[in-house]
């Protein structure tokens, strides 16, 4: 089993205590410069341990560009004829240096595991949601190789954009903040997060294809309406 550290605040409560410490780390000088690394991936049972880097948040291309790690090489490969994709654990840890905090950005078990639409290679996902964003980390399996290819971090709010590395630090920082929980407890709680985050996804999509069937449906009316009365004002002159 890989390393696991108990992560603060998780992004829980109401819309009204989201708003409050997003206002909090609003301000400039409040943003932390974090270390952002994976702490450890490895096989279900197992006690192997992989150290894959870390990366700097500081510079201005960062903060401004969408958030995205990348964790591109693996000091040692896991073969894959060792493994099912669905038995990978990962662990990915943000440390605040100055405060000596730190929260695990990652769920301990895969949230899917699917193919991607070009390579084919295996794309196992693991995610948690933090004030009402979804940070989802992609481990890439390449299995005719033989080995984890790739390994990265990314964040999107609600509407499925993505957020900016400055927003992903606030994001991070406010979670930091948080009482810390551990154990069964935690585990579940990120669980039902990241399912009502699904849930609302999926009823946003619903809701915004019904309101674009509904503006085709009355674009198509009043055509109709409009060759009606075309036709009307020719017969009856």
């Amino acid at each position: 089993m890989v390393g696991w550290r108990r992560s603060g605040w998780e992004g829980g409560g109401g819309e009204e205590e989201q708003q409050l410490w997003r206002r909090r780390w609003s301000k400039p000088e409040s943003l932390p410069k974090l270390d952002i690394g994976v702490d450890g991936i490895g096989i279900r049972e197992e006690e192997e341990r992989t150290e894959l880097g870390r990366t700097s948040t500081s510079s201005s291309w960062f903060l401004t560009s969408p958030f995205r790690v990348d964790a591109v090489e693996c000091k040692d490969p896991v073969p894959a004829a060792s493994f099912s994709p669905s038995d990978l654990e990962l662990s990915w840890i943000v440390v605040d240096p100055r405060s000596g905090r730190a929260v695990n950005v990652s769920s301990r078990r895969a949230v899917a595991v699917d193919r991607h639409w070009y390579t084919g290679e295996t794309l196992v996902r693991f995610a948690v949601v933090l004030g009402g964003s979804k940070f989802e980390a992609t481990v890439t399996c390449s299995e005719e190789a033989g080995y984890l290819r790739e390994v990265s971090l990314t964040v999107e709010d609600a509407g499925n954009a993505a957020v900016s590395g400055e927003g992903s630090l606030r994001l991070l920082a406010a979670a930091m903040e948080g009482p810390r929980k551990g154990g069964e407890k935690e585990r579940e709680d990120a669980k039902r997060r990241y399912e009502e985050f699904v849930r609302s996804k999926r009823g946003r999509k619903e809701s915004k294809a019904r309101r674009e069937v509904l503006v085709d449906l009355c674009c198509s009316a009043v055509g109709a309406v409009a060759v009606l009365s075309f036709l009307a004002s020719v017969v009856l002159r």
